[in-house]
C-alpha cells in the first residue's frame, strides 16, 4: 500500500520509482494499492480505480470507464488526466474526437487521426 509514493520526487526519481513499480507487480503478479491525486499517472497505470469523495466511494471501474465520467467527476471538483479534459474541449468545439482517450499518447493519435482527415483547423 502506498500513498502518494511520487509526492516531492524530481521528475527523474518519479519515472524510476513508477517503472520500478510496474516491474515487480508485473514480476511478483502482485498487488499494488496505490493513494494518489496524480491523475495522469493513475490513467497510465492503474487497472482499477476508486475515487472517493469524504470517505464514501462515488465512482469505481477501470481508468477509461471512470475518466469517461468526466461530468461526475467535474461535479465534485476532482480533476482528470489533460488528455481527457482536452477531448472534452475539443469536442465542445464541435471537433469530432473521442472522449474516452485517457492518455497523451491516444489523445495525440485522435488528434492526428482528425488532422489527417482535414477535419480540423
Amino acid at each position: 500500500m502506498l500513498d502518494e509514493p511520487t509526492a516531492g520526487l524530481d521528475p527523474k526519481g518519479r519515472k524510476d520509482l513508477l517503472e520500478w513499480l510496474i516491474r515487480w507487480r508485473e514480476e511478483q503478479e502482485g498487488t499494488i494499492v496505490l493513494a494518489s491525486h496524480n491523475m495522469e499517472d493513475l490513467a497510465r497505470l492503474a487497472d482499477r480505480l476508486y475515487v472517493l469523495v469524504e470517505g464514501r466511494i462515488i465512482l469505481n471501474g477501470t481508468p477509461r470507464e471512470v475518466f469517461f465520467q468526466f461530468d461526475v467527476l467535474d461535479r465534485h471538483g476532482l480533476g482528470t488526466p489533460l488528455a481527457v479534459s482536452v477531448m472534452h474541449v475539443l469536442q465542445a468545439r464541435g471537433l469530432p474526437v473521442r472522449t474516452d482517450a485517457i492518455t497523451v499518447a491516444e489523445a495525440a493519435a485522435e488528434i492526428e487521426a482528425l488532422l489527417n482527415k482535414g477535419s480540423a483547423c
